[in-house]
Protein backbone atom coordinates (compact mmCIF):
# COMPACT_ATOMS: atom_id res chain seq x y z
CA UNK A 1 0.00 0.00 0.00
CA UNK A 2 3.15 2.18 0.69
CA UNK A 3 4.08 1.71 -3.29
CA UNK A 4 0.74 3.36 -4.18
CA UNK A 5 1.01 6.20 -2.18
CA UNK A 6 4.23 7.04 -3.21
CA UNK A 7 3.16 6.38 -7.13
CA UNK A 8 0.38 8.70 -6.73
CA UNK A 9 2.59 11.47 -4.90
CA UNK A 10 4.89 11.17 -7.80
CA UNK A 11 2.17 11.04 -10.54
CA UNK A 12 1.00 14.01 -9.00
CA UNK A 13 4.29 16.15 -8.76
CA UNK A 14 5.01 14.92 -12.33
CA UNK A 15 1.30 16.85 -13.80
CA UNK A 16 2.16 19.56 -11.56
CA UNK A 17 5.73 20.04 -12.68
CA UNK A 18 4.15 19.72 -16.26
CA UNK A 19 1.48 22.16 -15.68
CA UNK A 20 3.95 24.42 -14.47
CA UNK A 21 6.19 24.35 -17.46
CA UNK A 22 3.18 24.58 -19.50
CA UNK A 23 1.82 28.02 -17.88
CA UNK A 24 5.91 29.37 -18.24
CA UNK A 25 5.88 28.59 -21.79
CA UNK A 26 2.69 30.35 -22.72
CA UNK A 27 3.79 33.38 -20.70
CA UNK A 28 6.77 33.34 -22.59
CA UNK A 29 5.50 33.61 -25.70
CA UNK A 30 7.56 30.71 -26.65
CA UNK A 31 5.43 29.22 -28.61
CA UNK A 32 5.08 32.23 -31.21
CA UNK A 33 8.41 32.19 -32.08
CA UNK A 34 8.04 29.18 -33.94
CA UNK A 35 4.87 29.92 -35.54
CA UNK A 36 6.60 33.00 -37.14
CA UNK A 37 9.95 31.11 -37.66
CA UNK A 38 7.93 28.77 -39.59
CA UNK A 39 6.24 31.66 -41.89
CA UNK A 40 9.16 33.27 -42.13
CA UNK A 41 10.68 32.22 -45.76
CA UNK A 42 7.19 32.87 -47.27
CA UNK A 43 6.95 36.51 -46.36
CA UNK A 44 7.93 38.57 -48.96
CA UNK A 45 11.29 40.91 -48.81
CA UNK A 46 10.26 44.54 -48.34
CA UNK A 47 13.48 45.43 -49.62
CA UNK A 48 14.17 47.00 -52.95
CA UNK A 49 16.85 44.60 -54.81
CA UNK A 50 19.81 46.99 -56.54
CA UNK A 51 21.36 45.50 -59.43
CA UNK A 52 24.64 44.52 -59.16
CA UNK A 53 27.32 46.33 -61.30
CA UNK A 54 28.28 44.43 -64.53
CA UNK A 55 31.16 42.39 -64.21
CA UNK A 56 34.51 43.53 -66.20
CA UNK A 57 34.34 40.07 -68.16
CA UNK A 58 31.21 40.27 -69.01
CA UNK A 59 31.26 43.82 -70.58
CA UNK A 60 34.76 43.32 -72.34
CA UNK A 61 34.21 43.12 -76.10
CA UNK A 62 34.38 40.07 -78.01
CA UNK A 63 37.68 39.77 -79.97
CA UNK A 64 36.86 37.56 -83.40
CA UNK A 65 39.68 36.80 -85.78
CA UNK A 66 39.27 38.10 -89.07
CA UNK A 67 40.42 36.26 -91.98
Amino acid sequence: MNVMVLQVFVSLMLVAGSVALFVFTVRARTLEHADRLSLSPLDDDERSVTPSPPSPVATSPVRTEQS
